[in-house]
């Protein structure tokens, strides 16, 4: 099998699609896997999710990873929408399956409408793995021309008058009833009542055994830009709602999928990824400051570059810190100890003190990435909170330790992740503009974060820990678990740190964050402690330990 993203491999196919599967359905369990015979189907009882196989599909790397993404999503659709997912074997189950993916996928874009372009490519791809009706047999030509003329508004070949006409028929009725399925919120089964009657209109036996639509065979062979010309507007006007808006060259080109597709492929460039935030939902990582339909997408960039950041910059808090953690720039630190030193300290063996001078390995050898939360809760210490963060930055950047930072918030129920440091940029004045204009507002959907950040982090070398600093309970703490476990999967080592106004508060935070996984939670219930205490987290904890509390900020 051919891999749509070779710097990836099948296994990070599997592992990427499976995480946003668990996502859109909202399936802790559901798992994704690859199979070279038949089209995207699902297991509801297994939860699993089968796509075709990326060396059966067509297209360029870009184009097949957008067909596997787009059929996960409207698999998980149908995972978490419909209750009734029959074999396509025979000709009910191909019918029903026909008109309750058409109804899921139109209820699924009321929460993700930035998935319309890609479903309108994807429609188009599959379009040219459909048979001629020429070439199909008997009885079965009437299934999948009704198939092809419900689903893609048209039919590929010629058949006699007459099927055409009862093909014609039967996608009316398909489409009223999706239609009124839709418009009074019925479900599955009101859907499977009216299989019977189209079946009728077909002229068919509902045990008619429907052939198997192979995608193409020919691994990577090209959609040429004139065929998906022809296929995309008559997708787009086949279908209602959001579809009558979608920008066809967007679909045609790929939109903010593009930068997903770079960066998972390794060839993405840090803070330099650009794309359409509205581009896909679910799996993005495009800059932009709207959410992509409640997708992956929003990578965004604090715009303004005239904000002064000195408001946040603590000058003694950050000289504190450097002085403390200096040794760690070199690697090691000198410590007293009561025997087996390298050293004999004569001046400390007459005040009293630990008299052995011992060498050990102080440093912090992890690529780091740093999420802040920025939800209204910490809005009453943000000045405060945001100095921390920052002497943080100034400390990972003077032990010359490669790390990114991202923080988020929400607005009118959109969240935002910001992008304060990308991977391989230099810390700097530029970065702390960025901090400082991020506004503290909005809950913690700490779910959907990770969600997006999970393909930013996995192009290129990811991190090998990150490090959340949270002062609330997150909005969905099954779906973090479960973000949680992809990310571990991954290779990504999770910790976090709790902040509370309190002793008590803290610690009770910490403990709620340990419950959901994380392999480290830290309490904190001074602002100036974060940055000893981060470090404890991600290098040569018992020296950060030793240090006790920062100066330059109060409780």
């Amino acid at each position: 099998m051919q891999a749509a993203l070779p710097d990836v491999g099948y296994d990070g196919l599997v592992e990427i699609g499976t995480f946003l599967a668990r996502r859109w359905s909202g399936r802790p369990r559901a798992t994704v896997e690859f199979a070279d015979r038949g089209h995207a189907r699902t297991r509801a009882a297994e939860e699993r999710i089968i796509v075709p196989a990326q060396g059966r599909l067509r297209g360029d790397g870009l184009q097949r990873y957008r067909q596997f993404r787009a059929s996960v999503w409207h698999e998980s659709m149908r995972l978490r929408l419909s209750g009734r997912i029959l074999s396509d074997d025979h000709a009910f189950g191909f019918i029903l399956n026909a008109i309750e993916s058409r109804r899921v996928e139109a209820l699924g874009l009321g929460s993700w409408p930035g998935m319309a372009a890609e479903i309108v490519f994807n429609q188009a791809c599959r379009w040219s793995y459909r048979p001629q009706l020429g070439e199909v047999h008997g009885r079965a030509r009437l299934a999948e021309g009704f198939y092809q003329h419900f689903v893609f508004g048209g039919t590929r070949g010629e058949a006699a008058a007459g099927q055409l006409g009862r093909i014609a028929r039967a996608s009316a009725a398909a489409s009223d009833a999706l239609g009124e399925a839709l418009e009074k919120r019925l479900g599955a089964e009101w859907v499977e009542g009216r299989v019977p009657e189209i079946i009728r209109i077909l002229g068919i036996d509902s045990l008619l055994t429907v052939p198997i639509a192979m995608p193409w065979s020919r691994p990577a062979m090209a959609l040429s830009a004139a065929e998906l010309r022809r296929a995309l507007p008559r997708i787009a006007r086949s279908r209602r709602g959001p579809f009558g808006r979608v920008d066809l060259r967007e679909a045609e080109s790929g939109g903010g999928v593009r930068a997903e597709y770079e960066a998972l492929a390794g060839r993405g460039r840090g803070g330099a990824l650009r794309g359409s935030a509205d581009a896909g939902g679910g799996g993005g990582v495009a800059a932009g400051g709207k959410q992509g339909g409640g997708g992956v997408p929003a990578v965004a960039e604090p715009p303004r570059s005239d904000v002064d950041e000195s408001a946040i910059y603590d000058a003694g808090l950050i000289a504190g810190l450097k002085r403390r953690f200096k040794d760690w720039r070199s690697g090691w630190s000198e410590a007293h100890t009561a025997s087996g030193g390298d050293e004999f300290d004569v001046e400390a063996y007459v005040d009293g003190q630990a008299p052995f001078l011992a060498d050990s390995k102080r440093a912090v050898r992890a690529r780091v990435a740093i999420l802040l939360d920025h939800s209204s809760s910490i809005a009453s210490a943000e000045t405060s909170y945001k100095k921390a963060a920052l002497a943080l930055c100034e400390v990972l950047a003077y032990l010359r330790v490669p790390f990114s930072a991202h923080a988020f918030s929400t607005a009118d129920r959109s969240l935002t992740c910001w992008q304060v440091k990308s991977r391989g940029q230099r810390w700097g004045s530029a970065c702390a503009k960025r901090l400082a204009q991020i506004r503290a507002n909005g809950s913690t959907p700490l779910a959907e974060v990770y969600a997006r950040m999970l393909p930013l982090l996995c192009g290129g070398r990811r991190p090998d820990v990150l490090l959340t600093l949270t002062d609330g309970e997150p909005s969905d703490p099954d779906a973090v678990r479960s973000a949680i476990r992809s990310y571990r999967a991954a290779g990504i080592g999770m910790a976090a740190m709790g902040l509370g106004p309190g002793i008590v508060r803290a610690t009770a935070i910490a403990s709620n964050l340990r419950g959901l996984g994380y392999e480290r939670t830290l309490a904190v219930s001074r602002l100036g402690d974060i940055p000893g205490k981060a470090l404890s987290v991600i290098g040569g904890g018992a020296e950060a330990r030793r240090a006790g509390p920062a100066p330059g900020l109060g409780p």
